[in-house]
């Protein structure tokens, strides 16, 4: 009889708590604040929103929590506190998020997918634009001339963790190790400047990246992954660029948005806006900047493949086609590099390394320059010191020797001191010295 009722109890707890919140967490990025909240099963809530002071409301039917709030790793600065409250209904749990601000949360559930399972995401977006970081500082350009822009996307981030290792470690990480490593580096380089897509653990929207990218004027986009497969075995290095398929799809997208045509670089966006809509106009003139963007995109991608090929285990030795959103862009050469296999337990561990993510973000310095001072873009630095008979002035820094200063341009010690009529290697910090075209 005692058995019979202590399972009639276990039953009536079951039916009273039908879902458990097992876990929270906490992804802030520049434009807003992502909460993820761990379900048991498929969540039924209600939500709203009270003000004096700022609070998130949130009503989990039926829902018994198991998180303990002060081990919630929170960095955002617009969430200040979680708490819980007495629920409106009997049977329900009452969340409650302490803001700094008022925001327009937007709030949808989320199926089991990977390694997650049921998920009641949180979207917290940032109405004081002043949040967002500053833009990069930039270095200085002689007058009339540009720097060469690198976008930079390191693929996935917060809520989506990419690919997992057999170590358990994710593909997130690695991207946004060798995205910084690279961008340290372009900075590096006179003439040159790098835009990263995502500065830290976070998800940025697929056609954001692109967005990010043209509203930085990148003159190349760069998507940084790790291939993974359900075999171990496969290993290497790839590149892959926009299919032919998947261009034509996206060209029809472009033209459905005839308002956003304005945004494309390269002069083409001045043309079309001078178009009057005239769909054969639009049409013709996005036919070519695909082209020469996807014509582009293979000839920059055998140039990095060449010099990633010196380094590391290519599985690719030519450039691939996908239909991948991140290449989608119409005005910016787009391509995906796909640093190594993540699920290759022996790349798994190259790709954690220091030294082999730099070997990556070198090679793929080097294949970038290999293009474009041979193909330098109008206007750009790159351009002035590749036109014969050119210079551009460049002032010795601390560290600096004249063949560092020499490999940076390109160009040999002999010449930089033919040109300054320098009689040794020696220089100084402070030093203008004029850099003959490469």
């Amino acid at each position: 009889m005692r058995t019979l009722l202590t399972l009639f109890c276990l039953l009536c707890s079951i039916g009273a708590w039908a879902n458990q919140l097992e876990g929270i967490r906490i992804w802030p990025s520049p434009d807003n604040t992502r909460i993820v909240l761990d379900m048991q099963a498929r969540p039924r809530f209600d939500h709203f929103m009270l003000n004096n002071p700022h609070r998130l409301v949130v009503d989990l039917e039926q829902t018994q929590n198991r998180v303990n709030f002060a081990a919630i790793k929170n960095s955002s600065e617009l969430v200040t506190r979680i708490r819980d409250s007495k629920p409106s209904r009997a049977g329900s749990y009452r969340l409650v998020f302490e803001l700094k601000a008022p925001v327009r949360p937007v709030v949808f559930p989320l199926a089991p997918a990977g390694e997650y399972g049921h998920r009641l995401v949180i979207d917290l977006p940032y109405q004081d634009q002043s949040r967002k970081p500053a833009p990069a500082v930039r270095k200085l350009a002689p007058a009339g001339l540009r720097e060469l822009v690198v976008a930079i996307d390191a693929g996935h981030g917060g809520e989506d963790p990419g690919a997992i290792g057999p170590k358990k470690n994710r593909e997130k990480h690695v991207t946004l190790a060798i995205s910084r490593r690279l961008a340290d580096l372009i900075n590096k380089e006179p003439g040159m400047r790098a835009v990263l897509t995502r500065t830290g653990d976070y998800y940025v929207n697929l056609n954001k990246r692109s967005e990010i990218a043209r509203k930085a004027r990148a003159d190349l986009l760069l998507s940084i992954h790790a291939d993974s497969v359900a075999n171990q075995g496969p290993r290497g290095a790839s590149v892959w660029l926009l299919s032919s398929n998947r261009a034509n799809r996206e060209m029809a997208g472009w033209l459905e948005k005839q308002e956003r045509q304005s945004e494309l670089l390269g002069g083409v966006g001045e043309v079309i806006s001078q178009t009057d809509g005239n769909p054969y106009l639009t049409r013709t003139f996005l036919d070519l900047s695909m082209d020469k963007s996807r014509a582009d995109s293979y000839a920059i991608s055998e140039h990095i493949l060449a010099e990633m090929g010196k380094v590391v285990r290519l599985h690719k030795r030519k450039p691939e086609h996908a239909s991948l959103a991140v290449l989608k862009s119409p005005d910016i050469p787009s391509l995906l590099i796909e640093a190594g296999f993540i699920s290759n337990p022996h790349e798994e561990q190259l790709l954690l390394t220091a030294s082999h993510q730099q070997k990556i973000a070198q090679a793929l310095l080097n294949g970038i320059k290999s293009y474009y001072r041979q193909n330098p873009p109008n206007g750009t630095m790159m351009a002035a010191s590749a036109a014969p008979g050119s210079a551009i002035r460049h002032t010795v820094k601390n560290g600096e020797s004249l063949s560092v200063i020499a490999r940076r341009y390109g160009v040999s010690v002999s010449r930089i001191k033919g040109h300054n009529d320098l009689s040794s290697d020696v220089v100084r910090v402070g030093q203008v010295l004029n850099i003959p075209g490469s």
